[in-house]
């Protein structure tokens, strides 16, 4: 990206209050208790719970699962690859690192902010996985929000990159419905 698109969107975020709105996310971390829940939240968010979904998907459901698990493992895979090149197009900067009132509470996977790649992968699974197991949405659809929540409260994100994500996360999973047979949404 160049300089002037940099600064512009720099501009941007200074005035659309993105930065004020993380910032006050982030102060609920002021106190342990909730620092530390959207810590583990962030973590599970990972890869670990979204593995262990489809490790219980393949142990489970038979060639059904494997095929469920195989759509969310290879949906992944291009999630995993669109948000490096975003990341790696826009560079844009953590907000910790771009505003002193904003405090990370957990170390950053990589360097640059923009999309969340928790939020995308969250958003993308989730909307596969009911899919193919509609009785997962009770419990899918609050952790992938607070997946989202915990990539702002912790620092690490503004709120335009989560819901950037999480669009990009729909189309990704439309896209990927369409090409997969054996799965419907409705």
């Amino acid at each position: 990206m160049s300089p002037r698109t940099s600064a512009l969107l720099q501009q941007l975020e200074l005035r659309s209050g993105d930065w004020r709105l993380c910032q006050i996310a982030n102060r609920w971390c002021a106190r342990v208790a909730i620092a530390r829940f959207f810590a583990i939240i962030s973590r599970l968010g990972d890869g670990l719970f979204w593995y262990g979904l489809m490790a219980i998907m393949l142990a489970t459901g038979g060639a059904y699962g494997a095929k469920a698990a195989l759509h969310l493992a290879l949906t992944g895979l291009v999630a995993l690859a669109l948000y490096r090149g975003l990341k790696r197009w826009t560079r844009r900067p953590r907000p910790f690192r771009s505003h002193v009132g904003i405090i990370v509470r957990v170390a950053p996977l990589d360097e640059f902010s923009f999309p969340s790649g928790h939020t995308l992968h969250a958003v993308s699974f989730t909307l596969i996985a009911i899919a193919w197991y509609p009785q997962l949405a009770c419990v899918l659809w609050p952790f992938t929000a607070l997946v989202a929540m915990s990539r702002v409260v912790l620092g690490l994100h503004y709120p335009s990159d989560v819901i950037a994500a999480a669009l990009i996360g729909v189309a990704l999973s439309a896209v990927s419905l369409w090409l997969v047979p054996g799965a419907t949404l409705f």
